[in-house]
């Protein structure tokens, strides 16, 4: 009796390290569940959302316009947490906000999912090239490349939100929804 009785709990001891371990390296490599901490992306994230964050979408492609993304600030910032924006300016373009639209190379992006133009004047300004303009969907509210004297660098990226999983309600994908009128 005494030998099945310690064969069960090595056997359930080597799945439940198994497991974490595997846990573990998942987290560390492919995917991340994170919390909205902020309201610099309503609508379309929500405070205490949350998302579950690919860390491997740009090992084979570069970040694209509209893509949302977590992502370790620029130092300039003097902070430890990481930001979520979208992706609005790619190298090399040239961005400009003016009259509540946001221009890329003076073309107005199409941007639904904005619930309120954007009340500033920001550029022209050309992206650098292995950097980013990233912007809230909050525009008017939101701590981002507008307001920073920084752009955000390309190796900062810790991955792309893909899809927010809780509430079970909101439950949906994430897309890029962003063109040009």
């Amino acid at each position: 009796m005494k030998s099945k009785t310690w064969e069960f709990i090595k056997e359930t001891v080597s799945i439940v390290v198994i497991a974490f371990i595997l846990a573990m390296i998942l987290r560390a490599f492919v995917i991340e569940g994170r919390i909205i901490p902020s309201s610099s992306m309503l609508p379309t994230l929500q405070v205490d959302t949350r998302v579950m964050v690919c860390k491997f979408a740009y090992w084979f492609s570069e970040p694209q316009r509209g893509d949302i993304i977590v992502f370790k600030p620029p130092e300039e910032l003097n902070t430890e947490d990481d930001y979520i924006k979208r992706v609005i300016g790619l190298p090399g373009e040239t961005v400009q906000v003016t009259g509540g639209k946001v221009y890329i190379d003076d073309r107005a992006l199409a941007e639904p999912y904005l619930d309120e133009p954007p009340a500033y004047e920001f550029g022209p300004v050309t992206v650098p090239e292995d950097k980013l303009l990233v912007l809230g969907d909050n525009r008017n509210h939101s701590f981002d490349g507008h307001v920073w004297n920084a752009w955000l660098e390309q190796d900062n990226i810790k991955g792309r939100a893909f899809l927010i999983y809780w509430p079970v309600s909101e439950w949906s994908t994430l897309e890029r929804e962003v063109g040009f009128e």
